[in-house]
């Protein structure tokens, strides 16, 4: 047994500091990622603490208080045509219970008249604009803004119609990469996500509620903060080029944690409240 640790110990000793090295110093090993955008100020469905969700006039006004990139959420109608919207059945956002995918895109409803903010429960938006928007005409009013789309079905069709982009961890990669650096691997692995993005821990209970019983254990959550907000791990993704986007964050003390924790963009669904973070602390430094 002691013959076995003489040769076993310095072996693990040696793999540890190799890959401490490598996770310090990425950029020997791997090409650092060049996106076309690097963006700190991000949009929650368009903002939708301050207009209705995913509509051409949130993203307007989004854009007019300088966000850098609109989050938004795509499906498929049964015309084939793409639309921004987050849920598949429309009974939460209009009041119908029925289907994108059963509809053609003039047989659209439109939204309520005021919405409630998920992630700020009990806080309602509204807004003059209540139709749901053509991801194509996102692209063409807002050509020089970063567009973080999120497909929410598992639908070739709609996934095809978006292949060509950067795209982020999911979440079965995202667990796999947390693997890879608890055991001292992912310096090694090649990477083909440009983002990562993931909850802000902190909110989860007290400005959002989830469904899965065992995230509303605060054992569970502190755990999962623990394990995620890693300044180790979210140095070694910013040097290779991967961006950390946190969400959502709609009060000051969870963006200022947020950026804190090392992430390279903040996402709200309050713009407003960003960019005046923001620019305070630009004015501070």
């Amino acid at each position: 047994m002691a013959s076995y640790l003489y040769y076993l110990l310095p072996a693990v000793g040696g793999y540890a500091l190799t890959s401490l090295y490598f996770l310090k110093n990425p950029h020997i090993l791997h090409k650092k990622k060049q996106t076309a955008f690097y963006c700190t100020h991000i949009s929650h469905r368009g903002g939708s603490g301050e207009r209705i969700e995913n509509t051409m006039g949130a993203f307007t006004h989004a854009a007019e208080v300088g966000t850098e990139m609109l989050e938004l959420d795509c499906q498929l109608t049964k015309d084939s045509h793409v639309v921004v919207s987050h849920d598949e059945n429309l009974l939460r956002q209009t009041g119908q219970d029925v289907n994108i995918s059963s509809l053609n895109l003039e047989e659209l409803p439109p939204y309520k008249e005021t919405l409630e903010v998920t992630f700020k429960a009990g806080h309602f938006s509204t807004g003059s604009d209540r139709n749901i928007a053509l991801l194509e005409d996102v692209f063409r009013k807002f050509p020089h803004i970063a567009v973080n789309i999120e497909v929410k079905e598992n639908n070739s069709m709609l996934i095809e119609k978006n292949s060509s982009m950067p795209y982020m961890f999911t979440v079965k990669r995202a667990l796999k990469m947390l693997l890879l650096y608890y055991t001292g691997l992912l310096p090694f692995v090649p990477l083909g996500e440009s983002f990562l993005q993931f909850y802000l821990p902190q909110i989860i209970n007290r400005e959002y509620i989830p469904e899965t019983w065992i995230l509303r254990s605060r054992l569970v959550i502190f755990l999962i903060e623990r394990l995620t907000l890693r300044e180790g791990m979210f140095k070694h993704l910013r040097d290779r080029g991967i961006q950390i986007h946190l969400f959502v964050c709609n009060e000051e003390q969870d963006i200022e944690a947020a950026f804190a924790a090392g992430a390279t963009g903040v996402m709200t669904d309050y713009p407003t409240l960003l960019s005046n973070y923001i620019r305070r602390h630009k004015q501070d430094t």
